[in-house]
């Protein structure tokens, strides 16, 4: 009798350990709670694509936004998140996941021409871009993460500068149905393009420097010095007149002027305002008055070398801050 109440306590005392390390583990053991930065893959079209995917702690169970972020042509994801050691205001994204708990994804275009990562925007006239199905790419990106986190579905926003900037917009036209509103920084309309016109209205901000030596401001061949190989643009004023018209929102914008917190950075930065659109859509630009071809930044300013090749990076705003502000207020209805 005693060995059979000993065989009981050894077992008894085997599952109250297992039991205590299950309720103990820490919670990015367990795939459904993981919380932090990771890189992943996932095969798409037959080829396996890069993706960094950022999970706040203490997420919850409730239903809370998606922010894609988009890089540049040539950029890697490890210098969107910081892992490259590389000053970048696209880590911030992070942070602020943190504090409002939402969900950031950076995932990586296919080398082009140059062997770097880019994506297939909708420059027609553009030939060192992948040819990749880019929007499938997100599309699919969408369905695993919404299979796995608790993603509020009215709440998908795209954010990209550059190529990604051009990238956000074939987004925000092709995949309507999912993407409630688009960020575009140092982008513009193609002026020859190779996607179809948008059908439904949709939330756009446009980010742009007035001094950008890649991105003409004013419009024209993209490039430093200027190169037909990477397609050309409209102006600015010409982008934004189209998405104001389609959007139908006021012609006259509310105009705001941020302070000049750093003088030796180029110029200050004005805000146009374009509301009452279909259903409640708007336009917003930010001119970044002496800005190069880059995203803005308090906090993570690019050095010297940097701005030989790009031009002034203004100090007056954060970008992923403005951005999220035009984002949070935005629904796939409204």
């Amino acid at each position: 009798m005693k060995k059979i109440e000993k065989k009981y306590m050894l077992h008894l005392t085997v599952i109250l350990q297992l039991l205590f390390f299950v309720n103990c583990r820490k919670p990015n053991d367990n795939n459904t709670k993981e919380y932090g930065l990771f890189t992943k893959n996932i095969t798409v079209d037959g080829i396996s694509r890069r993706y960094a995917i950022y999970i706040p702690k203490d997420l919850g169970i409730s239903p809370v936004p998606l922010v894609f972020e988009l890089h540049g042509g040539g950029v890697y994801i490890e210098d969107m998140t910081g892992e490259s050691g590389h000053k970048t205001p696209y880590k911030l994204w992070m942070e602020l996941a943190d504090n409002v708990k939402f969900i950031v994804v950076y995932p990586e275009g296919l080398n082009g021409a140059y062997n770097k990562p880019t994506w297939n925007d909708c420059r027609g006239d553009c030939n060192v871009n992948s040819d990749a199905d880019d929007v499938h790419f997100i599309a699919k990106l969408i369905n695993i993460i919404e299979a796995k986190y608790p993603i509020d579905q009215n709440r998908i926003y795209v954010s990209g500068t550059s190529n990604g900037g051009f990238m956000a917009q074939r987004l925000g036209i092709e995949l309507n149905d999912k993407i409630a509103a688009i960020a575009s920084v140092a982008a513009a309309l193609p002026a020859v393009s190779g996607c179809n016109s948008p059908t439904n209205p949709i939330s756009i901000l446009f980010m742009n420097g007035t001094d950008d030596n890649h991105m003409p401001y004013n419009g024209g061949t993209i490039g430093d010095p200027p190169n037909p190989n990477h397609g050309t643009v409209l102006s600015t004023a010409e982008t934004i007149n189209y998405w104001t018209n389609f959007n139908q929102t006021d012609t006259i914008p509310v105009i705001y002027t941020f302070p000049d917190l750093d003088t030796n950075d180029g110029g200050i930065v004005q805000k146009y305002t374009y509301t009452n659109g279909s259903n409640q859509k708007e336009v917003i630009l930010y001119k970044i008055n002496g800005g190069g071809h880059s995203a803005p930044s308090i906090r993570e300013q690019y050095s010297s070398i940097f701005e030989q090749y790009f031009n002034k990076q203004n100090h007056d705003i954060e970008m992923t801050t403005e951005v999220w502000n035009f984002f949070k207020t935005k629904t796939l209805n409204h």
